[in-house]
């Protein structure tokens, strides 16, 4: 299993394993997102895969430098998980460890000192997987709208 940046020839199954973390959207418009936010220039987001020894993708973990507040952080800019995403044939393997752990490489030699990240309230799973990876949990927020009425 190898770690590596993501590039325009990891576009498809990249969208795919997108797509399976947030199937909200199609593989096409993954596809395009990761072109628009990882591939063209962006020095501020930053993608790495986990590559089987067969050279399937099995996982991805998307970052991003956040330099607007960051709950629960006291500096900026602040290296934040966008997403990540394992194969469930691949877990249990420390797979998306490595994959944090390449985010955070990344967030320090841009200058930071904190890693944040979110889940909501009810997603246990992630919850649990945020503390083995050593985050603490720091606010719980319920966010509100409302309609206003002409």
């Amino acid at each position: 299993m190898r770690i590596v940046r993501g590039t325009i020839d990891h576009v498809d199954p990249w969208a795919r394993l997108r797509t399976a973390l947030w199937p909200d959207g199609s593989v096409e418009r993954h596809r395009e997102d990761v072109v628009q936010t990882f591939l063209k220039g962006a020095d501020k987001t930053v993608a790495f895969l986990s590559e089987s020894e067969g050279g399937e993708i099995v996982g991805f973990a998307e970052g991003s430098l956040r330099s607007d507040y960051v709950n629960g952080c006291e500096s900026s800019p602040v290296v934040f998980l966008e997403g990540i995403y394992v194969l469930s044939s691949h877990r249990q393997m420390g797979i998306a460890r490595l994959l944090c752990d390449a985010i955070g490489i990344w967030g320090r030699s841009r200058g930071c000192s904190e890693f944040a990240s979110d889940a909501p309230l009810d997603n246990e799973v992630s919850r649990k997987f945020h503390a083995a990876l050593g985050f603490a949990e720091t606010q719980r927020v319920v966010f509100f709208r409302k309609d206003i009425e002409a």
